[in-house]
């Protein structure tokens, strides 16, 4: 027979290798592996947007009176050309048109239009001349300061909805389009749809040359778009009868209507 001892060493490895009896665990922190293993790994912030830089485009005209770039335009618009006039530094206005990835496809599209009598002498814009593609390769200057330089040479120009019928100036969307397009970026036409290709800017954090937007026709819906030029200001074109002018964001009207702010640089 056994002793008392084998006994008591016998139950002993029975319970062991039957599982009931376990090691005291050291600690009795949870163990966080597991939790951290069945939770889905978090999502990758979204890339920031940005706009596409315009190709070679063509540039024609030389109008003292802005009536003749706004018919021009019409006209090539009618053919289902995208054209903008603007006025340029010289003090005269010119138009221009197309957006294309070589010279060679630039320059058959425009001797076709003057071949039919549509345009006269154009000129064939590179992206290296436009201020977005120079300031990136030569790593100096400030496409901002660019931005704003151009709107506000827009001041004083009549408003105009939609930039083609044949009273002169520009729309709210048509004067941020302009002023982005003329510094080599392919901003869209129309107020909402450059609502949704910016990046969401709050407004403490407004730079120059960032986008303002208003719902002035009530809702939340965007209908009005500025330039945000700094120092609580921004330039527009306010509504049919009035003129490219400055406002300020803060107080009265412009504060109530406020959607929000987008960047694109």
């Amino acid at each position: 027979m056994l002793g008392k001892n084998a006994i008591l060493l016998l139950v002993i490895l029975v319970a062991v290798l039957s599982g009931c009896a376990r090691p005291r665990p050291l600690h009795t922190e949870p163990d966080l592996i597991p939790p951290l293993l069945e939770s889905p790994a978090p999502e990758p912030a979204a890339p920031a947007r940005q706009l596409k830089g315009l190709g070679y485009t063509t540039q024609v005209g030389a109008f003292a009176e802005i009536g003749n770039a706004v018919r021009l335009q019409a006209r090539l618009e009618q053919l289902g050309i995208d054209a903008y006039y603007f006025l340029h530094e010289s003090g005269l206005y010119k138009v221009r048109f197309g957006n294309h990835p070589s010279y060679a496809a630039a320059r058959s599209e425009a001797e076709g239009l003057r071949a039919r009598g549509l345009i006269a002498e154009f000129f064939i814009v590179a992206p290296e001349e436009y201020a977005a593609k120079r300031i990136q390769l030569s790593g100096s200057g400030d496409l901002r300061e660019e931005l704003v330089r151009t709107a506000l040479r827009f001041i004083g120009t009549p408003y105009q909805w939609g930039g083609t019928s044949s009273e002169d100036g520009f729309d709210c969307s048509g004067l941020t389009m302009v002023t982005y397009r003329l510094n080599g970026l392919d901003l869209p036409r129309v107020s909402r749809s450059q609502f949704e290709a910016g990046n969401f800017v709050a407004k403490p954090q407004l730079q120059k040359g960032d986008l303002v937007f208003f719902a002035t026709s009530g809702g939340k819906r965007v209908s009005h778009v500025g330039l945000y030029i700094g120092d609580d200001r921004f330039v527009h074109a306010p509504r049919r009868g009035q003129t490219v002018r400055v406002e300020r964001l803060s107080g009265g009207y412009y504060e109530r209507t406020y959607l929000g702010a987008r960047s694109y640089l």
